[in-house]
C-alpha cells in the first residue's frame, strides 16, 4: 500500500515539475539540493585543510612556501603518480570529472550525472590539492553539487527538465558554498553552465544558493573570504590605464586557454599514470623555483590584496602559475581552474600597479587595488562570464569601489580573449578539443525546459488491433482523443478516436473489426519515456520513422505504464506563438 501511495506521488510530483510553472514545487526541491551540496563541500574542505594541516607547522594550511625545494618537488611528484596510477584502474568514462563534464552531461545526457565519477573527483582532486598541485577546488565541487543535485532528481525520478534546473541548482551552491558568495554563486550556474536566464530555473537556484551559504556559514563563519582594507581608484584619469590592464589580462587568459588547450591535445593516448606523474614533475620543477605556484593559491592572493610582494616577485608568480596550472589540468590531474585564475590575475594586476605607481602621475590607487581588479578580469576572460567575476569580486572582497574599475576591464579583457586571439569560454574550448559541442540555442534552450508529461494528451484509450464492437464502444464512452492500437500487447499505432466513432456509426453490434483496416488516420508510434524533455522527444521522431509518442513510465523492472501521446504538432505548438 505505502509503495503504491509512493509511486502515485512521484507521478503526481513528476507531472507538476514537467511543466514550465512549476517553480513552487522547484524551489522546495532546491532547498535540500542546497544542502546535500552544502554537506558535500564542508566534507571536502575538511579533508584538503586537515590534510594539509599535518604537513605544516604554522596555522597557515597552504604554507608550501615552508617546504624545502626537495620537497616541494618530490610531493606533487608523489602525488600526481599516486593519482596517475588510481585513475589508471577506473573505466575511462569515470575519469571524465570537473565542469566541462557537467556540461557534457548536461548537453548530451540531460543531466544525468553517474555518483561513480563524483567519488573520483572528490578523490583525486583532494590528492591533487593536498600534494600541492597548481589547481582549485571550485571545479570538483561544481562537479560535487550538480551531481547532489543530479542524484536527488534521480531518486524521486523526475524529468529530466526539472532533473536539470536541479543541477544547476547544485552548481550554485557549490560555488556559493565555496566562496561564501551566493550571489556569485547564482550567477556562475546560470551564466556559465546552464547559459540561459529564466524565472523558473533563477528561484530555485536562488534557494539553493542560499541554503548552501548558510550551511557552511554556520560552520566557517560569514566573513569574505579575502580581509582587505576599503581602497578605490585615485583618480578618474587612471580609467585608460585600467583599460590596458584589461587587455594585458585578456591576453594572459587567451595564452592560459591556448596552453591548456595545448598541454590536452599534446598528450591523448598516452598512460593515465605517466600523464599525472609528468604534471607532478613539471608542478614540482616549477615549485622550486617559484613556491607560490603550489595550492589553491589564496594567501598569495591576500598577500598581493595587502600589497606585500615586489613587481619581480609578482610578475614570476604570475606566469609561473599560468603555465603549472595548464601543464597539470591539461596533463590530467583532477581539479579546477577558477582558483589559480583568482592567483594569475592578483599577481599580473598587482605587478601592473606597481608599474602604475611609478610611472603614472598624480594621486593613484595602490597596487593592490589594481590586484583586485585582475583577480576577478583574469576569471571573466578565462570563462567569459563578466557578470559572474564581477559579482564574485564584489562579494569575495566586500568593496563597492571595485565595481565601476571592474566593469572597464573586465570587458576589455573579455574582448581581447574571444574578439582579438578568438577564444571562446575554456570549458567551451575544452569541450571542442574533445570533440564536442555545447548547443545553446534559444529553440534548443526552450524545448529542454519542458518535459512531455507537461503538453502530452493523456484522454487515451488502448485497443488490441482486432477488437469487438461493444469493446470498442465501451472504450470510446469517455470520449478520449486518440486510440492506441496494439499488436502483440504493443502499442503499434495512434488513430484518433473520431475516426473510429464515425466508422462504429455504420456498423452493428457483435461485428469484429480490423482497426487497421479500417478508414482513418493512423501513425506510426515510439515509446518515449516520462522523464524525457521535449528536446528528447523531438531528436526521436526526428531520428526515427514514427509520426508520435507515447509517454512510458516504467515503475518496477519489466513493467510499463503508457500515460499518454504527443505529436510532432504538439510540441511546436509549445514553443510558437501565433
Amino acid at each position: 500500500m505505502f509503495k503504491d501511495r509512493w509511486n502515485q506521488w512521484l507521478d503526481d510530483l513528476g507531472l507538476r515539475v514537467s511543466s514550465l510553472d512549476a517553480l513552487p514545487q522547484l524551489t522546495m526541491l532546491a532547498i535540500p539540493v542546497g544542502l546535500l551540496s552544502g554537506g558535500v563541500i564542508i566534507l571536502f574542505r575538511m579533508l584538503v585543510e586537515s590534510s594539509q594541516g599535518l604537513l605544516f607547522d604554522s596555522n597557515e594550511v597552504e604554507n608550501y612556501e615552508t617546504l624545502a625545494p626537495l620537497l616541494r618537488l618530490l610531493l606533487p611528484l608523489a602525488g600526481g603518480l599516486l593519482i596517475g596510477l588510481l585513475w589508471q584502474y577506473l573505466k575511462k568514462s569515470t575519469r571524465q570529472v570537473g565542469i566541462v563534464h557537467v556540461m557534457e552531461r548536461l548537453n548530451y545526457h540531460q543531466g544525468h550525472l553517474p555518483l561513480g565519477n563524483a567519488l573520483a573527483q572528490f578523490v583525486g582532486a583532494a590528492l591533487s590539492i593536498i600534494s600541492g598541485h597548481s589547481v582549485g577546488r571550485e571545479g570538483p565541487s561544481v562537479h560535487l553539487g550538480a551531481t547532489s543535485g543530479s542524484q536527488l532528481g534521480r531518486w524521486l525520478r523526475l524529468p529530466n527538465n526539472s532533473r536539470r534546473t536541479l543541477v544547476a541548482c547544485g552548481v550554485a551552491a557549490a560555488i556559493a558554498a565555496s566562496f561564501n558568495t551566493p550571489l556569485a554563486g547564482v550567477i556562475f550556474a546560470m551564466e556559465v553552465v546552464m547559459m540561459e536566464y529564466s524565472l523558473v530555473s533563477f528561484g530555485p537556484v536562488i534557494m539553493a544558493a542560499v541554503t548552501a551559504t548558510t550551511l557552511t556559514r554556520a560552520m566557517y563563519g560569514s566573513m569574505p573570504a579575502f580581509i582587505v582594507p576599503s581602497m578605490q581608484l585615485g583618480s578618474l584619469l587612471e580609467l585608460p590605464y585600467v583599460i590596458l590592464m584589461g587587455m594585458v589580462l585578456g591576453t594572459l587568459a587567451a595564452l592560459f586557454i591556448a596552453l591548456l588547450q595545448r598541454f590536452t591535445g599534446l598528450v591523448t593516448g598516452w598512460p593515465v599514470w605517466t600523464r599525472c606523474t609528468l604534471a607532478g614533475l613539471a608542478t614540482g620543477l616549477i615549485a622550486m623555483v617559484v613556491p607560490e605556484v603550489m595550492g589553491i593559491g589564496y594567501e598569495t592572493v591576500n598577500h598581493a590584496l595587502l600589497g606585500n610582494m615586489g613587481l619581480l616577485l609578482l610578475a614570476g608568480i604570475a606566469l609561473a602559475k599560468l603555465i603549472a596550472t595548464a601543464a597539470g589540468l591539461g596533463l590530467g590531474l583532477p581539479g579546477g581552474l577558477i582558483g589559480p585564475t583568482f592567483v594569475i590575475g592578483a599577481a599580473a594586476g598587482g605587478a601592473m600597479g606597481i608599474i602604475a605607481d611609478v610611472w603614472l602621475p598624480g594621486d593613484i590607487a595602490s597596487p593592490a587595488f589594481y590586484a583586485m581588479i585582475g583577480m576577478g578580469t583574469m576569471m571573466g576572460a578565462t570563462l567569459h562570464a563578466p557578470l559572474a567575476a564581477l559579482t564574485a569580486m564584489l562579494e569575495l572582497t566586500a568593496n563597492p569601489n571595485i565595481i565601476l574599475p571592474g566593469m572597464l576591464a573586465l570587458i576589455a579583457g573579455g574582448l581581447v580573449s574571444r574578439e582579438l586571439f578568438g577564444k571562446q569560454s575554456v570549458y567551451i574550448e575544452l569541450m571542442r578539443t574533445g570533440g564536442l559541442d555545447y548547443r545553446h540555442n534559444p529553440l534548443t534552450q526552450t524545448l529542454r525546459r519542458m518535459g512531455v508529461a507537461s503538453i502530452m494528451e493523456r484522454r487515451i484509450k488502448t485497443l488490441p488491433s482486432e477488437v469487438e464492437h461493444s469493446t470498442a464502444m465501451d472504450a470510446l464512452a469517455n470520449e478520449p482523443k486518440w486510440i492506441i492500437i496494439t499488436r502483440d500487447s504493443k502499442p503499434a499505432y495512434l488513430m484518433p478516436a473520431a475516426d473510429v466513432a464515425r466508422f462504429l456509426q455504420d456498423k452493428e453490434d457483435g461485428d469484429t473489426i480490423d482497426l487497421t483496416e479500417i478508414p482513418a488516420d493512423r501513425n506510426e508510434i515510439q515509446s518515449v519515456d516520462f522523464q524525457a524533455t521535449l528536446q528528447e522527444a523531438l531528436s526521436l521522431l526526428n531520428s526515427s520513422d514514427a509520426e508520435a509518442l507515447y509517454v512510458i513510465r516504467r515503475t518496477t523492472p519489466g513493467i510499463e505504464r503508457v500515460l499518454g501521446v504527443l505529436t510532432r504538432k504538439d510540441i511546436e505548438s509549445s514553443y510558437r506563438v501565433d
